[in-house]
């Protein structure tokens, strides 16, 4: 593999949302030869537990499973052929939060009530020393609302900031602008033709019965301005998705559009472009490519 001196940081908020949303794109990039760094906010500590045998991990029994998580993570890796990933400020730094409303979201060290500042710093560290000329975030909701990827989305946003600034702790390292920055996004034409193709099938399951116009995740497709379409990654990432085994069942609920919809649903993944020059496209056409315009 030729190293292409391109650099990808990405910023996730719990284990496992790095394959849902941009697995074949870290996938496709590591292959090309780009260096590809991810960064995961929490170890994922309230997770429900999808494994009969591993319930004693979850957080109201022995509070377990992020430890558990750091491995079903690096398995995913593995996989994706990512060897640059990191937990903010070290593995447990910033505690899983829960949804808002409950009482992990009121703990005084959940990634929800994290010192912004504090937080940011840790990762302009990263920033400086990986000088990335693409990160990817969510956006301002979180892509569904939940607190720690609408935090994910602020402590980047500001990283992102002050990493440029020189006059911003000098001794993190060199000043860095990054070029692009990317959220994540899921197209709403995508997850209706999923969802109708789901009650076509006869399904009744609780995401086939959804309003495909009703969802807090899917993004309306004018506002989608790249497609990373990486279908010779699609195995890959069922495989990586299926290594996070205690929070993923690949075989139902959302993953179910996998089996209907193929690589239009879970081999191509999407984003809007916030920062950075656009690549060429024609009228009506997204970007194919999170380093288009990029000059070095």
């Amino acid at each position: 593999m030729t190293n292409s001196g391109k650099r990808l940081l990405l910023v996730h908020a719990h284990p496992d949302d790095e394959t849902i949303g941009t697995g074949v794109t870290m996938a496709k990039y590591v292959k090309d030869g780009a260096q590809v760094t991810l960064v995961t906010c929490t170890l994922g500590e309230e997770g429900e537990v999808l494994v009969p045998d591993l319930v004693h991990l979850a957080a109201d029994q022995q509070d377990a499973l992020g430890e558990h998580r750091i491995g079903e993570l690096a398995d995913a890796m593995q996989i994706l052929g990512v060897t640059d990933h990191r937990f903010l400020g070290g593995p447990g730094r910033f505690r899983d939060s829960g949804m808002m409303g409950v009482p992990s979201n009121e703990r005084t060290d959940c990634f929800w009530r994290a010192d912004l500042l504090d937080a940011a710093t840790e990762l302009v560290a990263i920033i400086r020393e990986v000088r990335p000329h693409v990160v990817v975030t969510y956006d301002d909701f979180g892509g569904y609302g939940h607190p720690d990827h609408i935090q994910a989305h602020r402590v980047t946003h500001y990283a992102v900031a002050l990493a440029e600034s020189s006059s911003f702790r000098p001794d993190l390292g060199t000043a860095w602008s990054v070029p692009k920055v990317y959220w994540t996004a899921f197209p709403r034409s995508i997850i209706r033709n999923g969802i109708m193709a789901l009650r076509e099938q006869g399904s009744d399951s609780e995401f086939a019965a959804m309003d495909p116009d009703d969802l807090p995740f899917a993004c309306d497709d004018e506002l989608i301005t790249t497609a990373i379409e990486a279908t010779e990654f699609l195995d890959a990432k069922m495989e990586a998705l299926a290594a996070h085994k205690t929070q993923v069942t690949v075989d139902g609920g959302f993953f179910a559009l996998s089996n209907n919809l193929g690589s239009q649903a879970m081999g191509t993944e999407y984003f809007r472009l916030v920062r950075g020059p656009a690549g060429q496209r024609s009228d009506g056409e997204w970007e194919s490519d999170l380093f288009a315009g990029i000059v070095e």
